[in-house]
């Protein structure tokens, strides 16, 4: 399938509203076969994949009359979501694999996004489309970690010499050749976007246990959750709408929410900006039904929706159009706040040295001064330009 020009996929309005009603948990099915019956399905198709709602577009159409999707369009869904099912549950096995590898050497994990986050937000682990699997690891289990990974027949990204030299990447990656399947470690320390550093061992003090295939795998609490997914969310500008789309669903599927917890998590590492921006989109995009007090103090939030009308300003490019290094900037500045703590943050995500930024000539035991310093010509290069985070 042809994607469809660059310039063009801003005009597919039709195709748009299909997608926003799609991802929404109250669509109206009446709406929703009234907008299928004018869509573009060639186009709807390339949306759908760049903004992660495969699953959420081929779990509506099920009950659609067969004259409103062309067969053509619906042959290509099931058979692009049926690889996506395949995909699923292979993860979902290789994560099985991996916890228990963990829990034989005593080390510690919670899963994050991925399976877990699509059985509390949809109660469906194959509707959310993910390419990775996401574990939370404290620091002091990494090393330990990396050696049962490669043992199990992981690539490394970061070499151990790396890890005994203290050296933070981004995420601790790892990938298997043959499948393609990447695992991510993170933790406290690897999660600059945390305005704060995250309280790991409350996290894990607080965690959950998710059924998923069988299993109980350990998790987040909900309301910790909702926090790390605006985070996430927020980490990369909302530029797909299934990150939307999780929160609206995870805020209407668990009505138990404790969202005085919530809000003391975001409080505590410094991101209520980020949460409130979240779910700010969730019900104006989405339409997705919050508690009165919450909804009343997001009406009063200038600021998050002022970030709200950024993100909708460049969401409906589908990765297409993305923000310049400036806006960028701005935007990180206006998600953290006001006064010091703004330009405080966007300094140090500026000068925080990731595995992008280590030189390989260097020797691993050196003074990270000189990548902090090289940090900035290299995302001015990156993003200078519009480039895609």
């Amino acid at each position: 399938m042809a994607p469809p020009g660059r310039s063009d996929i801003a005009y597919y309005r039709n195709e748009w509203a299909l997608l926003l009603d799609c991802a929404s948990p109250t669509s109206n099915a009446r709406r929703f076969g009234e907008l299928a019956s004018a869509a573009d399905w060639s186009r709807l198709l390339v949306l759908a994949e760049e903004h992660g709602v495969l699953g959420h577009l081929a779990a509506r159409i099920s009950g659609l009359d067969e004259k409103i999707v062309p067969a053509d369009g619906r042959s290509l869904l099931v058979e692009r979501y049926r690889l996506q099912v395949f995909r699923t549950l292979g993860m979902n096995r290789e994560l099985f694999r991996l916890l228990k590898l963990f829990a034989g050497k005593e080390i510690g994990a919670l899963v994050v996004k991925g399976p877990v986050l699509a059985i509390d937000a949809y109660g469906d682990p194959a509707i959310r489309s993910y390419g990775d699997l996401d574990l939370l690891v404290r620091q002091r289990d990494i090393r330990s970690a990396t050696e049962a990974l490669e043992a199990a027949g992981y690539e490394a990204t970061v070499p151990l010499s790396a890890i005994d030299a203290r050296k933070i990447p981004g995420q601790y990656l790892f990938r298997t050749l043959e499948s393609r399947l990447l695992v991510e470690l993170h933790n406290d320390l690897t999660l600059r976007y945390f305005p704060y550093r995250l309280p790991i061992e409350e996290f894990f003090a607080r965690q959950t246990h998710v059924p998923l295939d069988g299993h109980e795998v350990p998790a987040l609490s909900i309301e910790d959750e909702l926090v790390y997914i605006c985070v996430h969310g927020a980490t990369h500008l909302w530029e797909r709408l299934g990150w939307i789309a999780d929160v609206a669903a995870l805020v209407t599927r668990q009505r138990d929410i404790d969202w005085q917890a919530a809000t003391e998590t975001a409080r505590e590492v410094g991101a209520e900006r980020m949460l409130a921006t979240g779910l700010y989109l969730a019900s104006d995009l989405l339409r997705a039904s919050l508690p009165a007090p919450v909804l009343a103090k997001l009406e009063v939030d200038a600021g998050a929706a002022r970030l709200a009308a950024y993100v909708r300003a460049w969401l409906a490019e589908g990765g297409h159009k993305q923000p310049g290094l400036f806006e960028r900037a701005a935007f990180r500045l206006r998600m953290r706040g006001n006064g010091f703590s703004a330009p405080a943050y966007l300094l140090r995500l500026s000068l925080s040295p990731t595995e992008e930024d280590w030189n390989p000539t260097v020797p691993e035991n050196r003074h990270g001064f000189f990548d902090a310093v090289r940090r900035p010509f290299r995302l001015a290069r990156k993003y200078g330009r519009g480039g895609k985070s």
